[in-house]
């Protein structure tokens, strides 16, 4: 008898204990708790408020911390955020090569079935190579996304190589209908033997072949809707300002009808979409070569980096309260 009430005893205790807990993380919680997408050909985290119908939504390319920290925002905002990822996680591929932009499309229709969102007003954005992936996203469906928003972006596509993890066959990164995306093909990044390493003249290599950089090109010119463009001057880790430039400029020439924002911030490098309210102080990064850790610069400065996220924020937000009101 005595055993089964210490039973009883503690499952009160813990019952309370739990129960307490959910109730201050109700209280503390100022945020929109995502939806998990199951049962569809793609892994997502949905983020909506229940107030919220026919809204423009943002689809949020590769997920995870990043994906998650602006979903949060956009839902505050009343708008509709999609945290996308598509590798490296339980169920997808393991590395980012050979995806199929199909696996975009399926989310895209997805999304604009649901009754927060409005289906003209999807946009699609990343930042670095997912940047580079958004444009492409936004530009071979242009029936069901309109328009990007590409942070330290990519004029072209690269291939699998880049990443010095990836496997050491050249492959393309993105595929559709089983055919490859046109890209850059890159030797596999090289550390040497000194500690920190320069990342940044190894991209600008890449652009060397004017033809092949033609055919890697980006079809901006096909997107349906508004581009902006983030991108810092002080940027170490690849040429986005001058690939943002190159993005502008093929616009420009090919007619492009809709509204392109290149913004350029001084003193900033490659870390302009993060959280600005909760920004990192960190420097550098580190990749691991051939089993040798080595680090790199980020560029820019703190200073810098909290300005064009604040900025760029600002910006973001405003050109959705411009497409909700056209």
């Amino acid at each position: 008898m005595k055993s089964t009430k210490k039973i009883i005893g503690s499952l009160l205790l813990v019952i309370v204990v739990v129960g307490g807990y959910l109730y201050l993380d109700s209280l503390l919680f100022d945020g929109v708790k995502p939806q998990e997408v199951t049962g569809q050909d793609f892994k997502a985290s949905y983020f909506a408020s229940a107030e919220t119908e026919k809204q423009p939504a943002v689809i949020l390319v590769g997920g995870g911390a990043w994906g998650d920290y602006w979903g949060q925002e956009l839902a505050k905002a009343g708008f509709v955020g999609l945290s996308l990822p598509y590798c490296q996680e339980e169920g997808l591929p393991a590395l980012p090569e050979e995806i199929p932009l199909e696996y975009f499309e399926k989310a895209a229709g997805w999304l604009s079935q649901q009754p927060e969102v409005d289906p003209e007003n999807i946009l699609v954005m990343g930042a670095s190579r997912n940047a580079e992936l958004a444009l492409v996203v936004a530009s071979y469906f242009p029936d069901l996304v309109h328009g990007a928003i590409a942070y330290s972006p990519s004029s072209v596509s690269w291939s699998n190589t880049v990443l010095p993890y990836n496997s050491d066959q050249v492959k393309p990164s993105w595929t559709y209908r089983s055919q490859a995306v046109p890209f850059i093909p890159m030797e596999k990044f090289q550390g040497g033997e000194a500690e920190m390493v320069q990342p940044l003249p190894y991209w600008v290599s890449g652009f060397s072949n004017e033809a092949i950089v033609h055919r890697a090109a980006i079809p901006v010119e096909k997107v349906s809707g508004p581009i902006i463009l983030f991108s810092g001057i002080a940027d170490q880790v690849w040429p986005s300002a001058r690939m943002a430039d190159m993005i502008e400029g093929r616009a420009k020439s090919s007619g492009f009808k809709f509204d392109l924002e290149n913004i350029q911030f001084q003193n900033a490098g490659h870390l302009i979409s993060g959280n600005p309210n909760s920004p990192s102080t960190q420097r550098q990064g580190t990749m691991t070569i051939n089993g040798k850790q080595h680090t790199f610069e980020f560029g820019g400065t703190e200073a810098g980096d909290l300005k064009a996220q604040k900025k760029s924020a600002a910006k973001v937000l405003e050109l959705l309260t411009k497409m909700r009101y056209e």
